[in-house]
């Protein structure tokens, strides 16, 4: 196995001691965010998930919200090493200049950029900008999305495109990300997103969940890689809530969401109802206490859109949990915790070095 990645999360939400209040106790301005960044860089994480929103997900949703590719584009330029994923959704822009956005960018930064496809995205979120399309269908689009930009960075043009979805007539891309292209990375845990998956993702990232059902779904991934002939490339993305002992880690936990506003809890209650994302499903699960397994609490999920859980504990317990996800075959580690930027130096400092 290739050596174990870590990497960090910018909140481009918003930031604090507590989440799902109704507004952030730090708000997601360029200032702030180059912190969390620098702070992430310094500590030698190896990439920054950068999340796409179209309404604030952590917050209530008029809350303020750093736009994910303007955002991007900044940070790239105050930073010299550190990676950025930068989360897009198919659809919003045309495929050729996306792709000589990304080309751009990929100059700009010296190749430090790879791309989160997300086909499913929040529900009712594509609706807010006029998107009416069903979920196999954003998995199509998704694919042609993929499959031109690889085809314009991959020939020197005049391109010829002919998709349902998508179509390029005498095409070019300019700058072309030749060397080192991005890595498209892609997620979801329905049949429809695992067979995507093994015919295009370069890595596939998935939330976490109980290690059953997580080892369940691995295994479909990894069938599905072998069966297109490829190599099977994993990530996990979590939340982390550490302190000296496990008691302590749980009241954390707790504080976390003790401030949570009602409005906050409806406005997600109502992004998860119905939904047909079976990931979302699985983060959002009713238990008791919000404790999935002995070290699992998906309490975020009552006001965080998507990824809404953490694993909970001392530093030797987050990195033993952390342990038994890497012996299944992660590679990556998509790490966050409250407030980014102090937990990001934790995690750094007391987690990271005991799997070392």
């Amino acid at each position: 196995m290739n050596k174990t990645k870590f990497s960090w999360f910018i909140p481009i939400d918003g930031d604090g001691y507590h989440a799902g209040t109704a507004s952030p106790e730090r708000e997601p301005t360029f200032e702030y965010l180059s912190q969390v960044v620098k702070t992430a860089e310094k500590h030698n994480f190896y990439s920054l998930l950068i999340p796409t929103r179209f309404a604030n997900g952590l917050f209530l949703e008029e809350s303020p919200l750093a736009e994910t590719w303007t955002t991007a584009t900044a940070l790239a330029a105050v930073t010299k090493k550190i990676r950025f994923l930068i989360a897009v959704r198919p659809g919003f822009i045309p495929v050729g200049l996306f792709a000589q956005m990304a080309g751009a960018l990929h100059q700009i930064s010296n190749g430090r950029i790879d791309l989160n496809i997300v086909p499913g995205g929040i529900q009712n979120d594509f609706e807010r900008l006029g998107q009416y399309i069903d979920h196999d269908a954003r998995y199509e689009r998704a694919i042609e999305f993929i499959q031109a930009c690889q085809t314009l960075w991959n020939n020197d043009g005049p391109v010829q495109f002919n998709g349902e979805f998508y179509q390029l007539n005498n095409a070019y891309c300019s700058p072309r990300p030749i060397n080192n292209t991005p890595l498209f990375y892609l997620g979801g845990a329905s049949p429809r997103a695992i067979d995507m998956s093994g015919k295009l993702a370069d890595v596939h990232l998935n939330w976490i969940e109980p290690l059953e059902p997580f080892t369940e779904l691995i295994n479909k991934l990894k069938e599905s890689f072998y069966a297109n002939n490829r190599v099977p490339r994993l990530g996990l993305r979590t939340h982390l809530i550490i302190r000296n002992t496990n008691e302590e880690a749980w009241r954390a936990a707790d504080e976390l969401i003790s401030k949570a506003d009602p409005k906050v809890k409806a406005q997600r209650n109502t992004s998860t109802q119905g939904t047909a994302m079976v990931g979302q499903i699985s983060q959002s699960q009713k238990v008791k206490d919000h404790k999935v397994s002995e070290h699992l609490w998906n309490g975020l999920s009552e006001v965080r859109v998507n990824c809404g859980t953490a694993i909970v504990g001392t530093p030797e317990t987050v990195a033993e949990e952390l342990t038994k996800y890497r012996e299944l075959g992660i590679e990556e580690f998509i790490l966050s915790g409250f407030p980014h930027i102090e937990e990001c130096i934790r995690v750094a400092e007391d987690v990271i070095p005991l799997m070392q």
